[in-house]
């Protein structure tokens, strides 16, 4: 039995030959040959205990948002936005995302002097689809009452 140059040599002139299709490593896994004689590792064979690959009994849970905004569906909402927009109309649709679609929706400008002041203009802009990344706040439109700040201290003159 002859055995290989400890050198690496071989046939002079030619690359060493590819690894083999299903060559197995110390750890265990296997390789297979992958485009251009290259080997591509097989991730199921370095998973050979397959911890670390997720369990496929487990159902996956449903993503459930933390409010329930079922109870406001076909009722008028209003919505503050990042940014400071806010607006009111009929809850018709949302997800858990909290993206929302409001139809009849009604905008209320702010005062173009102090951006958080609103005046009483608004616009009207029907069937709106509210980004739920920008949603800060949600309310329904019954029951809600403006009070004054009780932050802000009464200057006295």
């Amino acid at each position: 039995v002859r055995s290989a140059p400890a050198h690496g040599g071989g046939v002079k002139g030619r690359a060493a030959a590819p690894a083999q299709s299903g060559a197995r490593r110390q750890d265990g896994g296997e390789r297979a040959a992958g485009p251009a004689g290259r080997a591509a590792w097989d991730p199921a064979a370095l998973c050979a205990s397959r911890a670390l690959l997720p369990p496929q009994d487990k159902e996956k849970k449903k993503k459930e948002s933390i409010l329930d905004l079922s109870k406001y569906i076909d009722k008028t909402i209003r919505v503050k936005f990042q940014g400071g927009r806010e607006a009111s109309g009929i809850l018709k649709g949302f997800d858990p995302l909290l993206n929302l679609v409001l139809d009849g929706t009604v905008e209320y400008m702010r005062d173009p002097d102090d951006q958080y002041k609103l005046t009483e203009d608004t616009r009207q802009l029907g069937l709106v689809v509210c980004r739920g990344t920008s949603v800060v706040l949600i309310c329904p439109q019954d029951g809600m009452e403006a009070i004054p700040n009780p932050f802000i201290q009464q200057q006295d003159a």
